[in-house]
């Protein structure tokens, strides 16, 4: 009875993990994986993502179903393609058809390889520079036991959406350049003295900067060719991360130790990548924003110039163990109170003991017109935060003006002396008494 009751609640408890799905877009993952590439040999990876409350389903490059697209609907939240070496593809596997998803809301992570593919042209819309085919990234230090072109590369410690202090991981692969591009998120970069060439020596490196130099795309060496990088679309915050090698995913990198010895960041590392491209992490949202005058509750549907308003928002964040939850982190949130340019922009800042609430307030403008609430929040590797909110600013009604003004005192005194002199003037005329001219009239009539 134990036991069944037992087994009752751990198919229960697996069903649940099951469905609740991990990612704030959905859990459903395609995966695109060429003929010799094995699943045996991500395991590690593949096995993370499913614990993770992930559905994956398996494909081959050419195969015609399942269709990333139907009736120009995604079918899945979540594209990994393992396929770089792969010549042709389905119907349905086009670049084309990958941005259409990707403008629909799917996040992909692409794995390249020296060898050109269709791919490569896919690329240059994301503002990333591939080196010529055939040119992986070499390096000779530090000393190892490994072919120059497996290179452990150190993982920044504080990059915001990797695990702090993650061990450096094996890579193997191209590098690519950085067009300038604010929807471009660097997530690691090539080490300082390695360079993309077409040999293991270094007289292909040689051979390589001359190229580059009459190419004009300068010199495909250092710190500023990537071998990681994400990319977040403007509008609905998809996400896409190219990876320069498919290696880093496999099961013998994530096992292969350092040269120091220790045990490489990879696996780690692969799943920061997958977390952050599936939007598990940095990912925010606008529950809901308000606006009123100060000392009132409700809005209102219009405001009135030089009136004193308050500006509320509620900000959440998602975590794939809690879900979407109040989030108070932010220190850079802006408003701005605008009519075709901003008339007022100021902070809001988040309120001490209330999770998730930010405030500010402010003074209408002395204009009238129709005016709107706008958050634009846009950092690098996060989601953007937009909401907008139209309220009409009206001038004073009729009996909403002051009866007087101070700045008009000195008419109004004009104006009364100017009455009083003259009320003074006429009761003095018309009230005075002549004598001289009345009795020189009664001499005439004598006469």
């Amino acid at each position: 009875m134990l036991l069944s009751l037992g087994a009752f609640f751990f198919s229960f408890f697996s069903l649940f993990c099951a469905v609740r799905a991990k990612s704030s877009t959905g859990n459903s993952v395609l995966v695109v994986l060429q003929p010799n590439l094995k699943r045996d040999n991500f395991t590690i990876f593949f096995d993370n993502l499913e614990k993770r409350g992930y559905d994956l389903t398996f494909r081959a490059p050419k195969a015609d179903t399942p269709l990333i697209l139907q009736y120009d609907v995604p079918s899945f939240s979540h594209i990994i393609l393992f396929a770089p070496d792969t010549k042709s593809f389905s119907q349905d596997i086009t670049p084309q058809t990958l941005v259409a998803a990707l403008n629909a809301g799917t996040n992909l992570i692409i794995a390249l390889s020296p060898t050109q593919s269709p791919i490569f042209t896919l690329a240059s819309e994301f503002s990333l520079i591939l080196p010529p085919p055939g040119t992986p990234l070499i390096s000779h230090f530090p000393a190892r036991d490994t072919p120059p072109s497996v290179i452990p590369v150190p993982v920044p410690p504080d990059h915001p959406l990797l695990t702090p202090n993650t061990a450096p991981v094996w890579f193997s692969g191209i590098p690519f350049a950085h067009l300038n591009n604010p929807l471009l998120v660097p997530i690691l970069h090539a080490p300082a003295e390695s360079f993309a060439s077409d040999t293991d020596s270094d007289s292909g490196a040689e051979v390589l900067f001359e190229a580059a130099e009459r190419g004009g795309e300068g010199l495909w060496a250092g710190r500023s060719l990537g071998i990681v990088t994400g990319f977040q679309t403007r509008d609905n915050n998809a996400r896409v991360t190219w990876v320069g090698g498919i290696e880093l995913f496999s099961d013998a990198y994530a096992n292969k130790l350092l040269p120091s010895g220790a045990r490489s960041g990879n696996e780690q590392f692969a799943l920061d990548i997958a977390s952050w491209t599936f939007q598990e992490s940095l990912v925010l949202r606008i529950d809901s924003t308000t606006h009123h005058l100060i000392n009132e509750t409700a809005p209102r549907e219009h405001y009135t110039i030089n009136e004193d308003i308050v500006f509320e928002a509620h900000i959440s964040r998602y975590d794939h163990k809690r879900g979407w939850s109040p989030y108070s982190g932010l220190d850079d949130l802006q408003v701005e109170f605008t009519m075709l340019d901003p008339h007022i922009r100021t902070a809001l800042l988040s309120v001490s003991g209330k999770s998730g609430l930010y405030r500010t307030s402010f003074r209408v403008p002395d204009r009238h017109g129709v005016f709107k609430f706008v958050v634009d929040h846009r950092r690098r590797g996060w989601t953007t935060l937009k909401a907008s909110t139209m309220v009409p600013v009206v001038p004073p009604r009729h009996d909403g003006y002051p009866r007087f003004l101070s700045a008009a005192w000195p008419y109004y005194v004009g104006a009364i002396s100017t009455s009083v002199g003259f009320l003074i003037f006429a009761a003095l005329w018309l009230a005075g008494d002549d004598k001289e001219e009345r009795k020189k009239g009664k001499g005439t009539k004598t006469e």
